[in-house]
């Protein structure tokens, strides 16, 4: 590989981890707007898994709206990023799969004079599949596939932990 190259393969993965951040911190802030904006017009999401739904981006955005309401803090962590290229000639078509783990810890929304509590009564965890294309508007995820694999909520002093049986993730491949 050249110098141009590599750096040309650099500023990619820049560009698709920071597709990856964005889509974390528009879940956690609930700016659906910028969610949509993410994904390709054609882009699904897939969150059946941890009791959702799988649909369009603008689908599941609604759904997400709806659902996020009820916890008044969310923050998710997405570390362990992998990421292949598929078809990488930087140009349109250009395609990328990324594999990430996620701890997302949220609090519940409350009573209004319930007070100020802050720690988290639900904390979930797993691994996410994100398909990514370059558009002329630059990289945009055409899929994103929530695999939950352990849940943990507490109330009232009690703790419930459950695993997802039966969510092996498969090994990550090439894009097509």
């Amino acid at each position: 590989m050249t110098q141009r190259v590599e750096l040309a393969a650099l500023i990619d993965r820049l560009a698709i981890d920071t597709l990856i951040t964005d889509y974390a911190g528009s879940v956690d802030d609930g700016d659906w707007d910028a969610y949509q904006q993410l994904f390709t017009p054609e882009g699904r999401a897939d969150y059946r898994s941890a009791g959702g739904i799988e649909g369009s981006a603008t689908e599941v955005s609604a759904w997400l709206a709806e659902t996020m309401r009820m916890f008044a803090i969310r923050q998710h962590f997405i570390v362990n990023r992998r990421l292949r290229f598929g078809v990488r000639e930087q140009d349109v078509g250009d395609t990328a799969r990324v594999r990430a783990d996620y701890l997302n810890p949220m609090r519940f929304a409350g009573e209004p004079d319930a007070g100020p509590a802050t720690a988290p009564d639900l904390t979930c965890g797993g691994r996410y599949e994100f398909t990514a294309l370059r558009t002329h508007g630059g990289w945009r995820l055409r899929q994103v596939v929530v695999r939950e694999k352990w849940r943990s909520t507490q109330a009232a002093g009690r703790t419930w932990d459950q695993a997802v049986v039966g969510q092996r993730t498969p090994p990550l491949t090439e894009p097509g």
